[in-house]
């Protein structure tokens, strides 16, 4: 989300310096460093967006269409936007027109505001999926439901991007400032500058950033507290000496209960500490900066800004490579087909039977492999099987409310 401030007005003698160029050895190592970020970005969402295509178990999963959006949102953003922006900070020069750069900054919007919709839609899914019923979930992310969330995560960006941007409702009342800022008389150069009012500040950063920021806060949080009620009835069954043997014995045979709530707790900090380290000082200052008289300096404009871009580069890892199907698609694609990789034969036959929590019915599934998979969390697709274990004795099953 371009908001920032040209580096050549925030006072007359920086204007008259043109402090803000760069040595050839500066330019030299940021334009590196830039590139690398963009690549990456560009081959990791990439790698995800295949490897729907190329699995056939992977598309039968409706959930892992979030994930696939959300590549191509972050796709997007490394190639139509973060090249841009790396060569107007590396130049520091704007040089493609006053039309081009309303186009960027509206698609700078849009895009980034989707990628934070679809991790929001993400959690939510993830939340019906842990903390609802089985039949709950099913009914609630049905294939419409699902297309109109996608949708949703597509069009409300448009609206806060193009339509006000192309229509300059993001510059009324400070047109004075942005023309001033357009043009350096010191260098003779111009920039794609994008500053906006208070009450677009406002609207468009509850939109893009707070309000999923709390959806996000509470769907994990909820997660979390189903997922540890689950590792406590585990842990009562292992007290009552009926639970999956891989329970039971050395660490080799399976992640304990402290285990598996620190891997938990884990999992959810690294999801929403990445979420919010990356996004939350571009968008406190986004708000801020109106009511100081967009006195914030260009330098971290430009941190704030990058750090968001590299959440893009992020995604991929957070809910992707953590998804032990996705990885296996990866190691077919990159291994070229190597049979060692292929999914038939990986597990065993399965039956589930279910549990209740607080009231919410968690479905376990037993399978013949000896050791529990990743934890749930981490994994954005059918997440109706909290953990794999073998079911209790039927003395001891619990009845699913």
């Amino acid at each position: 989300m371009a908001t920032e401030s040209d580096p050549t007005d925030k006072s007359a003698d920086s204007v008259e310096n043109a402090d803000h160029l760069l040595t050839t050895a500066e330019r030299i190592t940021l334009t590196f460093f830039l590139a690398v970020i963009i690549i990456m970005t560009i081959l990791g969402n990439l790698l995800v967006m295949v490897a729907l295509c190329k699995d056939r178990q992977l598309r039968k999963k409706k959930t892992n269409y979030f994930i696939v959006s959300l590549a191509f949102a972050d796709l997007l953003v490394a190639i139509v936007v973060m090249p841009f922006a790396a060569v107007e900070l590396a130049t520091g020069n704007w040089i493609y027109g006053d039309t081009f750069c309303l186009v960027r900054t509206s698609l700078d919007v849009m895009l980034t505001t989707a990628s934070i919709l679809h991790l929001c839609c993400i959690a939510l899914d993830r939340y019906y999926a842990i903390c609802c019923q089985p039949l709950v979930y099913r009914n609630k992310m049905t294939p419409i439901r699902v297309a109109l969330m996608l949708g949703g995560c597509w069009v409300i960006p448009s609206l806060i991007s193009f339509l006000p941007i192309m229509q300059s409702w993001n510059a009324i009342g400070i047109e004075d400032i942005i023309e001033s800022r357009r043009f350096s008389n010191a260098t003779n150069e111009t920039f794609c500058v994008f500053l906006v009012n208070r009450p677009y500040a406002i609207i468009c950063s509850a939109v893009a950033f707070y309000i999923p920021l709390v959806l996000m806060v509470l769907a994990y949080q909820r997660i979390y507290v189903t997922a540890m009620e689950h590792a406590r009835q585990i842990g009562n069954l292992q007290r009552a000496g009926s639970a999956p043997e891989y329970f039971e014995g050395s660490e080799s045979q399976g992640p304990s209960r402290m285990k598996i709530e620190t891997k938990a707790a884990k999992t959810l900090a690294v999801i929403m500490g990445c979420f919010c380290l990356c996004w939350a000082p571009f968008f406190i200052t986004n708000v801020i900066d109106p009511f100081i008289d967009y006195s914030v300096p260009w330098q971290m404009w430009t941190a704030w800004l990058w750090l968001g871009y590299i959440n893009s580069g992020l995604n991929p890892f957070l809910y992707a490579f953590l998804n032990r199907s996705f990885r296996r698609a990866f190691l077919m694609i990159l291994c070229c087909g190597d049979e060692r990789y292929v999914r038939a034969g990986s597990f065993g036959p399965s039956r589930p039977y279910t549990t209740s929590v607080n009231g919410t019915s968690i479905a376990l599934r037993a399978v013949s492999t000896p050791s529990i998979p990743l934890f749930l969390l981490s994994l954005p697709s059918n997440y109706t099987s909290l953990l794999s274990s073998p079911p209790p004795p039927q003395h001891l099953r619990i009845k699913a409310q």
